[in-house]
């Protein structure tokens, strides 16, 4: 059963025998270092009375994905005073009211809240408007920008509809294919942007004129799954054109290749894990996670470097171990609950147990790897919902 429909959330570490003390307590000490800890351990900074940001430590800088993730992250720990704080830092210096990208979030701003670009990333809109949605529904909706599901149906009006009637720019969604892309304007997609499960919500809270759209967006983003990850291998890359096939041509603005199975990519496992969590519908996408843990077999160390989607190894070295493992972990959400020995649950078990003994990563790179660590706690625990 799915839990938007039965409102029951697994939880995988129950499930490999953990106490829910030991589960509480793992989930409390990630949640303090995270937000609270030393100058060395926390991503989250505090800014005045009323404002925070988090820091992509690795480049010194806020960045929509890191800041829309914390808001997901404080709605389901009911940290609201953190959600509020990160929000209108978000809202003061990272939205833009004017221009091209008028209604969408700048991607990357310096920690000051000077803009360091006036582009967008659409995974940051999908996490703004999904986090605002639930924020509505668990806490209720404020005054001015506090109006969470007002604030989160007009962020996803510009996300579909920028460039018609005459407002400037350009979607973050292909209109014909309903395929989220990776930048507006630009003819391929990203397979870590694709979050069905979101639409399926957005669908219903969004403005109604667009119910269908995000329906279709539902259905047509698992197919796209189905068809930029592996069928051997289940790596997807992190940039795919809307047939599936990797993005190998040199990007324009600094000659970086993305075709392969690299940072941003560890994220589409886990995204369709909690897919199979939250609504179960298989379009045959869930298949891909245990495919995924299938090629790096029982040897941690095979996660260490860069592969092509087909499984080749470029003998380079991965940015983000930890993330990937948190990622690999939390699909286990896609493969149901076993206690035969043999059973495809006991492959995903190790997978879980392996993130269980890995602690927070520390060190420059930590932003990415500890936003992913701390969804996977939350999602094998039972505590990544839909409110």
């Amino acid at each position: 059963m799915a839990a938007y429909n039965d409102k029951k959330y697994r939880n995988v570490f129950s499930e490999i025998g953990k106490s829910d003390a030991e589960i509480e307590k793992k989930i409390k000490d990630a949640v303090d270092t995270f937000f609270y800890g030393s100058e060395e351990e926390r991503i989250f900074h505090p800014v005045g009375d009323d404002m925070g940001y988090l820091e992509d430590t690795g480049n010194h800088d806020a960045r929509t994905e890191g800041m829309s993730y914390g808001m997901m992250m404080c709605v389901q720990l009911d940290m609201k005073e953190e959600f509020d704080r990160i929000w209108k830092w978000s809202k003061t210096y990272m939205w833009m009211n004017e221009g091209e990208n008028e209604g969408y979030f700048a991607w990357s701003c310096n920690v000051d809240g000077s803009k360091n670009s006036n582009g967008p990333a659409p995974d940051g809109e999908e996490f703004y408007a999904m986090a605002l949605f639930f924020a509505s529904h668990r806490w209720g909706d404020g005054e001015g920008i506090f109006n969470y599901s007002a604030e989160a149906k007009e962020i996803l009006r510009a996300c579909v509809h920028k460039g018609e009637n005459g407002r400037a720019g350009a979607p973050m969604w292909n209109r014909d294919n309903h395929l989220v892309l990776f930048v507006p304007g630009h003819p391929f997609s990203d397979p870590s942007y694709h979050l069905p499960h979101f639409y399926e919500l957005f669908a219903e809270w969004a403005y109604e004129e667009d119910k269908e759209f995000w329906q279709t967006a539902a259905k047509e983003s698992r197919k796209y799954l189905v068809k930029t990850c592996h069928p051997v291998t289940g790596l997807n890359p992190e940039y795919g054109n809307f047939d599936g096939s990797p993005v190998n041509d040199p990007m324009p603005w600094d000659g970086s290749i993305h075709g392969r199975f690299f940072s941003d990519a560890y994220r589409t496992a886990a995204n369709i894990g909690l897919d199979a969590e939250w609504f179960g519908t298989d379009e045959g996408q869930l298949s891909v996670p245990l495919k995924m843990m299938k090629f790096f077999g029982t040897d941690i160390e095979a996660m260490r470097c860069v592969y092509e989607i087909d499984g080749t190894s470029l003998e380079l070295p991965v940015l983000h171990p930890v993330g990937l493992l948190a990622t690999m972990a939390q699909s286990a959400l896609s493969v149901p609950y076993s206690k035969e020995s043999g059973s495809d649950f006991e492959i995903a078990s190790k997978w879980v147990e392996w993130f269980w003994n890995q602690p927070l990563r520390q060190g420059k790179r930590r932003y990415y790897d500890n936003c992913l660590y701390l969804f996977a706690l939350l999602a094998l625990s039972g505590n990544y919902r839909i409110w």
